[in-house]
């Protein structure tokens, strides 16, 4: 099991968040940028929050450009969520496949992601919260945000699949 680092002032400890995920409104400003233009930008997104894991931001389908969302095939199945479909985000010549995915019928406990959409900050040119770059969350399963105020060890790389 790995070792939980100390938050210091001001950050948070992702193994101090719950299993099973909790999900809270943020009204920090939350942008994803793709083909060198902002193709969203928020300050109502939606955090969910679950042991080991960065947070995922939810941003609000009104919120995105006009466009820049297109279903992708496939779906995908969460526990706690419900059942997930994905989009390409494009802008211009620019397409993110499967960049991006939400739940247009969550479990109750998750209404508050209806109508959301959360990005994968590593197939996009840049996802922020406030004025800071995010970094993406290893592993090409999940998607959170690491940003400086968070701090793991966050699961993803190879080794942490069952922690």
């Amino acid at each position: 099991m790995p070792r939980r680092i100390q938050p210091g002032p001001g950050q948070e400890s992702v193994w101090d968040y719950p299993r099973p995920p909790r999900v809270e409104p943020t009204n920090r400003l939350v942008r994803v940028e793709l083909g060198g233009e902002v193709i969203a930008e928020t300050r109502h997104a939606q955090r969910v929050l679950e042991t080991s894991h960065p947070p995922t931001y939810y941003i609000p389908r009104e919120d995105f450009r006009e466009g820049a969302l297109q279903e992708a095939p496939g779906r995908s199945f969460c526990e706690y969520k419900g059942a997930a479909q994905y989009f390409d985000l494009v802008v211009g010549e620019t397409r993110a496949e499967r960049a991006a995915w939400a739940y247009p019928e969550p479990e109750p406990a998750f209404s508050q992601i209806r109508d959301h959409i959360a990005v994968y900050p590593s197939k996009v040119e840049a996802c922020w919260v406030d004025d800071e770059k995010a970094k993406a969350q290893k592993g090409d399963f999940y998607g959170g945000w690491i940003t400086s105020d968070i701090v793991g060890p966050f699961k993803g790389p190879p080794g942490t699949r069952f922690w």
